[in-house]
């Protein structure tokens, strides 16, 4: 396999997608909240936003992860890969405590998923 530590990070992002989907229908259940409703108590909010605001995040991230793997290397998309889930962690849990908790997990994996762009670019630049 020629990119095995992209692949650990692409599976290790889905596993947190799985995770952050069933805090949502947990939320669901507990508020009382039933499809296709969205509207709820600010607690279901945080954890509805978290969801959403991931599955953003993730449209930039896994590309710019596989170009940077392809490009350039393995261990450098790994690299910004595991900074990357690592805020996008304490982006969620920060979140579900209180909404302005999640600054510094938002900005780490924002940089991290640009810092990959960037380097998914230099990689075809190059």
């Amino acid at each position: 396999m020629q990119f095995p530590l992209s692949a650990w990070i692409t599976l290790a992002t889905l596993l947190l997608y799985v995770w952050i989907v069933m805090k949502v229908g947990k939320a669901r259940k507990t508020f009382s909240i039933h499809a296709p409703s969205v509207d709820g108590p600010p607690e279901f909010l945080r954890t509805l936003r978290v969801q959403a605001n991931t599955v953003e995040q993730m449209v930039l991230f896994l590309p710019a992860l596989w170009i940077c793997a392809l490009c350039l290397n393995d261990i450098a998309a790994a690299f910004g890969g595991v900074i990357w889930l690592i805020g996008r962690t304490m982006y969620a849990i920060g979140y579900y405590r209180e909404a302005a908790k999640r600054g510094l997990g938002f900005a780490l994996s924002s940089m991290a998923a640009l810092g990959l762009l960037v380097a998914a670019a230099y990689g075809l630049l190059r």
